[in-house]
């Protein structure tokens, strides 16, 4: 929409790159082009704006095919003013010159036009083919309502023109839809369930080769388990031949030993008594001959000592006697001498003195 401002009694419009835009005066044309700006006064202009960039008309309608299935064509034709001066004089494009806005919409005549135009070939071309080959006849339909709306004069007349049309899709009703998806559904489940035997059959066949690797591990292990129980009887008997043999040794060892033992702790006493014999013998030998160096020497020294005594006066062996008795007599701490142990003593003294 363009742009229209005041300026006290004065209007200003300002067009767009995309908007053709004319002002007619008293039945006369002052400005009609793309992109305009100028003045006018309200009150005697008429103005005329017309789109001209491409726009996009979405359609969706119903078509029979040739077994009598409702089906439903989705396209899209693109399309644009492309002479706008007649399409503003087939159409109602003014606008207010007051506010600028427009008066009619005239794209909502152009629209439905256009629609009712590509449905015609689409119906035509559907109504002869059977539901399966309309569901796949896209490429067709598309040329048919291309080649339709491009001859169609109408179009011509109001200066439009058709950019494409596109086919977006074609469908049936849900339940006939199902219904046709069924087979490949089966097909595709046919093959999943192949696919799923397939597998299980694959499966069963590993697990029966893994059943039979355990089973020859198992044999396997049980052979060697055999190997091993023979091998530690084996090891066990050889282990108790060594054991016997050795404590066989040992004895054998043992007992040569003591015999060796015996036969040295013999000879051991026989030479210590040899020895102990002889060693007796010379101390009997050196005990008799010392008893009787002793005896001569105590004879002789006996002998001297009474051939000194003989010699003596007999006041010095009675001093000797007193004193021999002195030594053998016990200790005295204490000697009281009183006048009649003195006399009965020196009586005693005097009595072998008077005698001899």
């Amino acid at each position: 929409m363009a742009d229209v401002s005041r300026r006290l009694f004065l209007r200003h419009l300002r067009g767009t790159p995309t908007t053709w835009v004319r002002l007619g005066v008293g039945g006369r044309v002052r400005q009609a082009g793309v992109g305009l700006s100028f003045w006018y006064r309200p009150l005697n202009a008429v103005l005329s704006e017309v789109p001209v960039d491409d726009r996009e008309l979405p359609l969706l309608f119903h078509a029979r095919t040739g077994d009598f299935a409702d089906i439903t064509v989705q396209a899209t034709v693109t399309y644009r003013v492309a002479d706008p001066a007649r399409a503003a004089d087939r159409l109602d494009f003014s606008i207010d010159p007051r506010t600028g806005k427009a008066r009619s919409r005239p794209l909502d005549q152009v629209a439905t036009l256009l629609a009712e135009l590509a449905q015609q070939p689409a119906l035509d071309l559907l109504a002869r083919v059977p539901l399966a080959e309309a569901l796949t006849t896209v490429a067709p339909v598309r040329e048919a309502v291309a080649t339709a709306l491009g001859d169609e004069p109408r179009l011509a007349e109001l200066g439009v023109a058709v950019v494409s049309a596109r086919v977006v899709a074609i469908r049936p009703e849900p339940e006939l839809e199902r219904a046709l998806q069924t087979p490949t559904r089966e097909a595709v489940q046919v093959e999943a369930d192949r696919a799923t035997y397939a597998r299980r059959a694959q499966a069963v066949e590993q697990e029966r080769s893994i059943a039979e690797n355990e089973l020859q591990n198992k044999i396997e292990l049980a052979r060697r388990e055999q190997q091993l129980v023979e091998q530690h009887g084996a090891n066990s008997r050889r282990r108790a031949e060594l054991d016997a043999a050795a404590e066989l040794a040992a004895a054998q060892g043992k007992a040569e030993r003591e015999k060796v033992a015996n036969a040295a702790a013999a000879e051991r006493a026989r030479v210590l008594a040899a020895a102990e014999g002889e060693k007796e013998r010379v101390l009997a030998t050196g005990r008799a001959e010392g008893v009787r160096v002793v005896g001569h020497a105590e004879a002789e020294a006996e002998a001297a000592k009474l051939a000194a005594y003989a010699e003596l006066p007999p006041e010095v062996l009675r001093a000797l006697t007193v004193r021999e008795i002195a030594g053998r007599l016990p200790q005295i701490g204490q000697l009281t001498v009183t006048p009649d142990v003195v006399t009965d003593l020196l009586a005693r003294l005097a009595g072998p003195t008077a005698a001899r």
